[in-house]
């Protein structure tokens, strides 16, 4: 509980009632909120002291989520959970490719909500924390190398911004060269719970991966294992 009462969480969403929810459900977990009802003003108040996590809904009058995140994305990896009230393959697609890092749709469990949040932490705090225990405080795979304890990836001396779950889902590809995996098996390793949703997720994951690798002309690939999932190869 003392790590969660040190985290700030911003909700950004123009329902005040659901903001109020959450708040509530957050709250008696110890985390430290404020919502905003604007993207806007969410922003002002990012520059002034940064949170945590974002929790984001998309369709906002102003700036909406997409053209927030994006914002955010340009200097920030911090953790962002999007929510809408639609339900679109598209609008998750974009979310996620637009650097979130989690997406629900409404309505939406409170409690779900609260599970993911304590998850994406928890998962954060873990990475951080395995610098005494089997992660290598550097990893080379091909071109990239990997710095666990920094959450880096660096190729020729440049770094690469992958947001958390890109980055959770390379190292964890990298610490387990040429094995494959089913995307079952990739989203427990990622998301730690059953996602809702469908596998599709991984897909999106993996496609936002390969294309920042694409980009830096790396040597590792991420391969398709045709009928059963996907494997790292470098």
């Amino acid at each position: 509980m003392s790590n969660q009462a040190k985290r700030k969480i911003y909700i950004v969403d123009d329902d005040a009632k659901i903001c109020e929810i959450i708040e509530r459900y957050l709250e008696a977990e110890g985390y430290e909120v404020q919502s905003f009802l604007r993207g806007e003003l969410a922003m002002d108040a990012w520059k002034q002291e940064r949170p945590d996590m974002f929790i984001l809904d998309i369709m906002m009058p102003g700036m909406d989520g997409y053209d927030f995140c994006r914002r955010i994305r340009a200097e920030s990896m911090v953790p962002i959970i999007m929510v809408s009230a639609k339900d679109d393959e598209v609008d998750r697609i974009v979310g996620l490719e637009l650097g979130s890092d989690d997406y629900l749709s409404k309505p939406f469990s409170p409690r779900e909500l609260v599970a993911r949040v304590k998850t994406m932490f928890r998962r954060i705090d873990a990475m951080q924390a395995e610098k005494n225990g089997e992660t290598p405080q550097t990893l080379q795979i091909g071109d990239l190398i990997f710095y666990p304890e920094q959450r880096r990836v660096t190729q020729k001396g440049s770094d690469i911004a992958f947001t958390t779950k890109e980055y959770e889902l390379l190292l964890f590809f990298a610490m387990n060269r040429n094995k494959p995996y089913t995307r079952e098996q990739l989203l427990n390793q990622v998301w730690g719970y059953d996602y809702i949703g469908d596998e599709r997720a991984i897909d999106d994951l993996i496609k936002r991966i390969r294309k920042k690798l694409n980009a830096v002309e790396s040597t590792v690939e991420i391969k398709t294992v045709w009928g059963y999932g996907y494997k790292l190869e470098g």
